[in-house]
């Protein structure tokens, strides 16, 4: 399937006007800036290699909390998973602890351009985003670095990621919005589809929602090991 070409990356421009005036920070900015001085302009540096160095340390975090699973069950699950939230936690502390919007910025452009920071930089993918009123945005991942890789049911090392994103601003009162997706590459779809939305009062969370569902589909393999020993 050939990738669309339509969406941003990590310096694309988005269309409304306070985009421009919107800043986060990289995080990791010590490797970063040592990267871009030191290595990125070589002559001999194919930077395909680091698609191949973050499969791997993908692959090896899928396979690490799969094993986890299978031999330790619940707590075991539960270990990995929070571990991934806290990672996600940091790198959300690193990249908004600083954030800058201009005046007159919604909260659902708020919450639309911290996800497409998400996407484009965290995640190294190509976004097409999409405001579709106040309370509502969409948008659309046309090509994410796991998607030739990863099985559907891998998607959820990145899920807990975005728990820990969630957990973040939710401990910092900002940004009160829910997100689900509607459906992903790996499944077979063009694109990974993802909409957010304000939450009403006393809504349950959707996205943790899910989480818990496909947490007890692993832990179903788990049983049905032990059943078999």
């Amino acid at each position: 399937m050939p990738v669309i070409t339509d969406g941003i990356c990590v310096k694309g421009e988005r269309k409304e006007k306070n985009w421009k005036g919107t800043k986060f920070e990289e995080p990791y900015k010590k490797a970063v800036e040592r990267f871009r001085k030191d290595v990125m302009g070589r002559p001999d540096f194919d930077p395909a290699t680091l698609l191949i160095w973050g499969t791997m340390m993908g692959m090896s975090v899928l396979q690490i909390m799969e094993d986890v699973e299978e031999n330790f069950g619940p707590e075991g699950q539960r270990v990995v998973s929070e571990a991934l939230r806290k990672v996600g936690y940091d790198v959300a502390r690193q990249s908004f602890e600083n954030a800058k919007f201009p005046e007159g910025t919604t909260d659902i452009e708020k919450t639309s351009f911290v996800g497409t920071w998400i996407n484009t930089v965290l995640w190294t993918s190509i976004e097409k985003p999409e405001i579709l009123n106040e309370d509502e945005c969409i948008f659309d991942i046309l090509w994410c670095p796991h998607q030739d890789v990863y099985k559907p049911f891998d998607c959820r090392v990145q899920r807990y990621l975005v728990e820990g994103i969630r957990r973040y601003f939710k401990e910092k009162g900002e940004i009160n919005f829910d997100v689900e997706f509607k459906w992903i590459i790996p499944a077979g779809a063009e694109t990974c589809r993802f909409r957010l939305w304000r939450k009403k009062k006393g809504e349950e969370d959707q996205w943790e929602k899910y989480s818990k569902i496909l947490e007890e589909r692993a832990l179903r393999r788990w049983k049905a090991k032990k059943a078999q020993e």
